[in-house]
């Protein structure tokens, strides 16, 4: 059986490296290290230059299904706060170039987005939404994701941002 001897050298070394290396990853926010940037998508930008800059709106048309998603620094993954998402969709109740299909909201404390929408259906064989983040302060970058199924009610879209 082995038995380590505890002197105050071998303490304070001990602590010392516990204090050097872990404690301060449990003092500090996980934050993801080298994220790298979100990359515009093609398609993405679709009717959208004709209605930038939508109103920031509680909902779109009368709701029913949910988008949500993130917004990151890029780099060390910080959750960036009151950044202005637009979203745009075909739906049941409009085409995705109409005015009452746009939209924008902006991020929580957390960088987390939440925006209902009527019912997105497909166009072109693809149920999918538009996405922009084109606040200014990072580089403006454009999301297309496409659902799985129509019959889904929400889609998630995650940013991560680099300075402009």
């Amino acid at each position: 059986m082995t038995h380590v001897v505890l002197n105050r050298r071998r303490l304070l070394v001990a602590g010392g490296s516990v204090i050097a290396t872990g404690a301060s990853a449990l003092l500090l926010p996980a934050r993801a290290q080298g994220l790298a940037p979100t990359e515009s998508m093609p398609g993405g930008a679709n009717n959208y230059h004709s209605h930038k800059g939508a109103p920031t709106v509680d909902r779109i048309g009368k709701g029913g299904f949910w988008m949500t998603g993130t917004v990151r620094r890029a780099g060390d993954g910080a959750p960036l706060a009151g950044q202005r998402i637009q979203i745009w969709a075909h739906t049941v109740e409009g085409r995705e170039e109409d005015q009452r299909s746009h939209g924008a909201t902006l991020t929580d404390k957390n960088g987390a987005f939440r925006l209902e929408m009527p019912q997105i259906i497909p166009i072109f064989g693809q149920p999918h939404g538009h996405l922009a983040y084109d606040s200014g302060e990072f580089k403006t970058v454009f999301l297309r994701p496409v659902m799985r199924s129509a019959k889904d009610t929400s889609l998630e879209a995650h940013f991560v941002l680099q300075p402009a």
